[in-house]
């Protein structure tokens, strides 16, 4: 079985409503187990244990929320130092009702997630436009619901939106079960030299276990 973790948090329940269709998208694929938390629940070893990891967030002016960067700053990049995220699959979705055809700054938001992933040496799925929902929810990154209307009333994602994120969490979970286990991408350098490491006891701890 492989695992895979998907991180969000929610104001309105928008953002939870799509968190939930990518989790039933990914959940009937065969092999893979399904691991929905908040991001203020999520830790260091639910990343560590998953093979996929899924972050969803809202639109706060033009980037993802402050309580999905707490996790990025204290889960995602104390991985970052022990490389322990390398290989793993990720993928993202955002929810919002800005200005614009998609909710001003979905791309910019989707785009600083993904950099975060990136970092980590993660493998990204994005979504391609052959995906069913594309056309109310696709960005070329993730699928974003707009949850406004043209004058930024609140509207609510639709079910044309979910199954977007549906397709998502499919696509995402297929792709975990085709790599997990394997050693796709190259290994050798260590940065930071733990020798220099004035970071934390678990730094040091994961360091001296991993080399």
């Amino acid at each position: 079985m492989v695992n895979v973790l998907i991180v969000y948090t929610t104001s309105l329940g928008n953002t939870q409503r799509m968190a939930e269709a990518v989790t039933n998208g990914a959940r009937p694929v065969d092999g893979t187990e399904v691991v929905l938390k908040t991001a203020h629940e999520a830790t260091i070893d639910d990343v560590c244990a998953c093979d996929g990891l899924i972050i969803g967030s809202p639109m706060r002016h033009r980037t993802a929320d402050s309580r999905i960067k707490k996790f990025i700053e204290d889960v995602l990049e104390q991985l970052w130092l022990t490389d322990e995220t390398v290989g793993k699959v990720g993928g993202v979705f955002t929810v919002g009702g800005g200005y614009g055809d998609c909710g001003a700054g979905c791309e910019l938001a989707q785009l600083g997630l993904l950099s975060a992933m990136a970092a980590g040496g993660m493998i990204l799925v994005t979504l391609p436009k052959t995906t069913p929902g594309f056309e109310a929810a696709g960005m070329h990154w993730g699928a974003h619901g707009r949850s406004g209307g043209k004058a930024m009333e609140p509207v609510g994602i639709t079910e044309d939106m979910t199954q977007a994120g549906w397709h998502h969490g499919a696509n995402i979970a297929r792709v975990t079960t085709a790599i997990a286990g394997k050693e796709l991408l190259a290994r050798g350098n260590v940065a930071p030299s733990p020798a220099r490491s004035i970071l934390t006891p678990r730094f040091a701890r994961l360091r001296s276990s991993l080399y």
